[in-house]
C-alpha cells in the first residue's frame, strides 16, 4: 500500500493556488473536450494535468515555506498560468446536495468548499438533508438535479448511470485523483466500464463503541474474537449490566442500521464469497445462511435486558441518540461507525481510560482473519462544465480531507470529528490518535468489504431491506416473510 506522506496541517495559500493550478488544467481539457466532442483528452494534456499534480503534492520545498507563503503573493508567472488554465472560472455557481444535514458535517463540508471558491471564485453552496435519497430521485426525475450529488449508495449511482441521470468523469479527473485513493476504490463506482463518481469520505463500520467505567469496574476484557464477545453479553447480562445502545430510527432511512450489523455477521459467521454472492443477487435473502445472520442479530437484540433503547424500542430509537446513554452509563456497548463520534454528546473524552473508548468488531476465532465492513460517499455530477468538474476533483483530493476533517473537529470543540478519509495523500497529522487507529484498521483489513446494502440495487438497499428488516425487527413480519418480500422486490 502507498505510504502516507505527511505535510502541514495547514493549507497554505501558495499550495492551494498550485492545487488549483492543476484542477485548472483538469477542467481546460475538459472545456476541450467539449468544444471538439472528443471522447479522450490529448495525452500531452493529461500528462500536463498529472505532473503538476504531482509536483505540487512533493515539493517539500513548497511544505516548508507554507505558513510564510500564507501571507505571501504567488508569483505572478503562477498567476498568469492559473488564470490562463482556469479560464475565469470566477462568477460561475456550483451546486452541492448531499445526506449530511448536522451543524458539524453539512457546516464543515461547506468550509472545505469555501476553500475552493476563494482560490476559484467559484460560488459553491452546499445543502444537505436526511431525506436526500428520495429528493435526488424526485429533483433527477423531474430534470431539476443540483449540479453534484453526494452519494452514500454506490449501487444508486449505478441507477441513475442506467438512467443517464449522470455523466461519466472525465479521464483527466479520474486520472488526478484516482493514485490517491487505495486499490478498487473507484470500481464501486464503476459500471460497464465507465467511472461515474470521484470518492470524498470513508467510514469505518466494524467497531464497537464502549463506555470504559462499566468495562473497569466490571473487570470486562476487550474481547478479541466474536465468540468472546458473545461471552462478554452473557456475563454482563448476569450482573446486571445491559451490553448493548440500539437504535435504527432514521426519517425516510430507517432500518439501515440493522443492514449494518447483517453485513458485518455476515463476514464474520461466513465469509467475504458469501458476501459478495449476496449483494450481488446471486444468493438470496431467504437463503438459510442469510436468515441465520438476520435470526442471530435479533435474538441479540430481544433477549431481555440485552438491549437499551431510549425511544422506547429499537424501531423508534433514533441511531443518533445512542451516544448520550451509552456515556451515561445505560448500556455498556455501541456498534456504530467511525462517524459516530460527531453524535456523542459535546465534552466527551474518547481514548484509553477517558468516558468512552473503541475496539474492533471481531470475528470468529476460527478463521484467523479480519473482515472490515466500510462505507463512504461518492460525487457524482449532473452538469458538464468545467466549473463543476474543478470542484469534484478537489472533493476527492488530499487537500479536501484535510480541510473538512480540521473544520470538522474545530465544529467539534476539538474532539473526535465524525469524519474520515482513505486518500493515501491526505496528511495524517490532522487526525487524533484514535482516528489514526481508524485508519491503521482500514489499511489492516483482511478482507475489507463495502456496505453490502449501499452496493445492492437503490430498490432493495436503499429500499426493502430497510423497510422490511424493520418490519422484522418491530415483529411485525417474520424474517422469512420480510426476506422473501425484499427478494420480490430486486429487480429483474
Amino acid at each position: 500500500m502507498k505510504k502516507h506522506r505527511t505535510r502541514s496541517t495547514r493549507l497554505g495559500t501558495s499550495r492551494l493556488l498550485a492545487v488549483v493550478l492543476a484542477f485548472g488544467l483538469i477542467v481546460a481539457a475538459c472545456a476541450s473536450d467539449d468544444d471538439d466532442d472528443a471522447e479522450e483528452a490529448p495525452a500531452a494534456t493529461e500528462a500536463m494535468a498529472e505532473e503538476s499534480m504531482d509536483e505540487s503534492m512533493d515539493d517539500e520545498a513548497m511544505d516548508d515555506d507554507m505558513d510564510e507563503a500564507m501571507d505571501d503573493d504567488m508569483d505572478e508567472s503562477m498567476d498568469d498560468s492559473m488564470d490562463d488554465a482556469m479560464m475565469d472560472l470566477s462568477g460561475t455557481k456550483v451546486t452541492v446536495f448531499g445526506p449530511e444535514s448536522s451543524e458539524e458535517e453539512a457546516g464543515a463540508m461547506q468550509d472545505a468548499l469555501d476553500v475552493f471558491a476563494a482560490a476559484t471564485g467559484i460560488e459553491i453552496v452546499y445543502t444537505g438533508a436526511r431525506d436526500f435519497s428520495d429528493q435526488i430521485n424526485a429533483q433527477a426525475a423531474g430534470g431539476n438535479p443540483p449540479d453534484i450529488a453526494v452519494f452514500p449508495q454506490p449501487g444508486k449511482v449505478g441507477d441513475f448511470a442506467a438512467e443517464n441521470w449522470i455523466l461519466a468523469v472525465p479521464d483527466e479527473v479520474q486520472a488526478a485523483i484516482g493514485a490517491q485513493w487505495p486499490a478498487g476504490t473507484l470500481d464501486t463506482v464503476t459500471f460497464g466500464g465507465t467511472l461515474y463518481g470521484v470518492p470524498n469520505k470513508t467510514d469505518l463500520k466494524s467497531i464497537v463503541w464502549y463506555n470504559t467505567s462499566i468495562f473497569e469496574s466490571g473487570g470486562y476484557a476487550i474481547p478479541q474474537t466474536l465468540e468472546e464477545l458473545q461471552g462478554l453479553m452473557i456475563q454482563m447480562l448476569g450482573d446486571g449490566v445491559t451490553p448493548w445502545c440500539v437504535g435504527i430510527e432514521s426519517g425516510p432511512a430507517t432500518g439501515w442500521t440493522f443492514t449494518d450489523w447483517m453485513e458485518d455477521l455476515v463476514l464474520r459467521i461466513h465469509d467475504e464469497n458469501i458476501y459478495d454472492q449476496w449483494v450481488a443477487g446471486e444468493i438470496k435473502f431467504a437463503d438459510p445462511r442469510i436468515v441465520l445472520v438476520a435470526q442471530q442479530t435479533l435474538d441479540i437484540w430481544n433477549t431481555p435486558g440485552m438491549v437499551y433503547a431510549s425511544g422506547g424500542s429499537i424501531a423508534a430509537t433514533p441511531f443518533g441518540d445512542n451516544g448520550e446513554p451509552l456515556v451515561a452509563g445505560d448500556c455498556a456497548m455501541h456498534r456504530q461507525a467511525s462517524f459516530y463520534a460527531a453524535f456523542l454528546p459535546e465534552g466527551t473524552s474518547v481514548g484509553p481510560g477517558q468516558d468512552v473508548d473503541v475496539f474492533y468488531f471481531p470475528a470468529l476465532g476460527v478463521k484467523g482473519n479480519r473482515p472490515v465492513l466500510t462505507a463512504g460517499t461518492y460525487v457524482s455530477a449532473f452538469r458538464n462544465a468545467p466549473e463543476v468538474w474543478a470542484v469534484m476533483a478537489y472533493m476527492g483530493s488530499a487537500e479536501y480531507a484535510e480541510v473538512r476533517q480540521s473544520a470538522q473537529a474545530a465544529r467539534k470543540g476539538g474532539g473526535q470529528s465524525g469524519f474520515l478519509s482513505a486518500n493515501l495523500d491526505q496528511d495524517l497529522s490532522v487526525y487524533n490518535d484514535l482516528e489514526r487507529s481508524f485508519v491503521e484498521i482500514l489499511q489492516t483489513a483482511s478482507p475489507a468489504r463495502f456496505d453490502g446494502s449501499d452496493l445492492m440495487p437503490a430498490a432493495v438497499g436503499a429500499g426493502t431491506f430497510w423497510t422490511e428488516g424493520t418490519s422484522a425487527v418491530n415483529g411485525d413480519k417474520s424474517i422469512a416473510e420480510a426476506f422473501a418480500a425484499i427478494d420480490a422486490s430486486w429487480p429483474q
